[in-house]
């Protein structure tokens, strides 16, 4: 929700100036020997799909009351969503920090300076946005991912491959093992003095291992995400390798779980989820899984077997990359061999240029509009394709007159004081 994005800040036309086609907003100016305008295009594409998959998983029916190609649809975007829009976020992480080679000296301390700039702001807005709608909000997670990745942003594409694979190794069965040996009275304790559990439901315990989007396991995403944002995606061999690395890993995580922990390896957890206990506005997509709600106490170990979406195991993570690697490299090849779909696509591609706006202007309408979040008894695909619609209308109507999306504009704004970094 939420991203959730200049090797140096480069010289921009005027904020309220009509814009031509272009990448993120945040994106640099793509260098003639750098990635092409469709790669970047390809990734806000990526972005968009992420949005509208979180619709899908906020607005849309539940999974129990789809049948056919709904039920994929919803399967698909249930966890998978929110995962691409977290690597996605490492992505954006190297736009800032510098693409294919990292800032150095004045310019890589005020790169670090916006990051963690952004980062206090996405903490503080999702810490206002949980008070309202609960645990479900995905931008003070954002935050934290922000900050934990700072000591990381120079390192090459294989490096943080490799930390990326060690962390989907080895942080769901230290998860596992850590919710295990904190009993509620030891929760409550830490929770006593949090400050930011006393203002809403999300503390600090919640962002790092008891959350929806624990920064503990979903690290692996964000990290993953770096390592596809140091890569030069405008190569055919990068991308081949990358349309097969995200095959196998899909293949191999998925199938290994159905073979280890049988037919109900890959079943959603999102169906035994109870209503945000915030404003009962938004349902939360996971609310009994083992890595949100500190569930895994009450789970077998045997659930790490397991890889159903937001499960948080290794064979979930692994799975989950790979298909958001195969979504951005989709994106990104699409954008550039298929010239009639990038100007069809132009709308969609506008709600990935702002998808902080995107993502929290959806809370927002739901709430103005009183409509109906995803329940058990509604079966109704009508205001999720209003939601979609009423994005698009909206993000290809502003980007014709304006460079950045409204918070998209806010959030640079907040970064300017960087610049003064020395």
């Amino acid at each position: 929700m939420t991203r959730t994005q200049p090797p140096q800040e480069t010289p921009v036309q005027r904020e309220d100036a009509p814009p031509q086609h272009r990448p993120s907003p945040d994106a640099p100016v793509p260098a003639s020997n750098g990635p092409s305008l469709g790669r970047l295009v390809g990734v806000d594409l990526a972005r968009a799909l992420a949005v509208f998959g979180m619709y899908v998983v906020h607005i849309g029916p539940p999974l129990s009351a789809t049948t056919g190609v709904a039920s994929w649809i919803r399967y698909i975007a249930d966890g998978h969503s929110s995962v691409l829009f977290a690597t996605l976020a490492g992505f954006s992480l190297m736009l800032l920090a510098g693409r294919r080679e990292p800032k150095t000296g004045l310019a890589g301390r005020q790169a670090k300076a916006r990051i963690a700039i952004r980062a206090v702001v996405l903490l503080a807005l999702g810490t206002a946005m949980a008070m309202e709608y609960g645990g479900v909000i995905i931008l003070g997670f954002y935050g934290v991912y922000f900050l934990l990745a700072l000591p990381l942003v120079r390192l090459s594409a294989r490096t943080l491959a490799i930390i990326a694979a060690a962390f989907a190794l080895v942080t769901p069965q230290l998860a596992f093992i850590l919710t295990s040996l904190l009993t509620p009275s030891v929760q409550e304790s830490i929770n006593a003095y949090d400050p930011l559990r006393r203002l809403s439901e999300v503390g600090v315990l919640d962002l790092l291992l008891t959350g929806f989007y624990p920064a503990l396991t979903w690290m692996s995403f964000v990290i993953a995400g770096m390592a596809l944002g140091r890569l030069d995606l405008s190569s055919g061999t990068v991308q081949k390798r990358l349309a097969a690395l995200g095959a196998s890993l899909t293949a191999a995580a998925y199938g290994l779980s159905l073979l280890l922990a049988g037919p109900g390896a890959l079943r959603s957890l999102a169906e035994d989820g109870s209503s945000s206990s915030g404003s009962g506005s938004m349902p939360l997509d996971s609310a009994s899984m083992p890595s949100g709600g500190g569930s895994f106490p009450d789970m077998p170990a045997s659930m790490l077997l397991t890889a159903g979406p937001h499960s948080g195991t290794t064979f979930d993570i692994i799975g989950s990359v790979g298909v958001a690697i195969l979504v951005i490299v989709g994106a990104t090849v699409a954008m550039d061999r298929l010239p009639r779909l990038r100007r069809l696509a132009k709308p969609v591609i506008a709600v990935g240029t702002m998808s902080l706006t995107a993502y929290v202007g959806h809370f927002l309408a739901q709430s103005a509009l009183s409509v109906p979040a995803g329940t058990g008894t509604q079966t109704s695909w009508l205001p999720l394709i209003m939601f979609v619609l009423g994005a698009t209308v909206f993000a290809a109507v502003w980007s014709r007159f304006f460079r950045r999306g409204p918070l998209e504009y806010l959030l640079n704004a907040a970064t300017k004081p960087a610049k003064h970094i020395r």
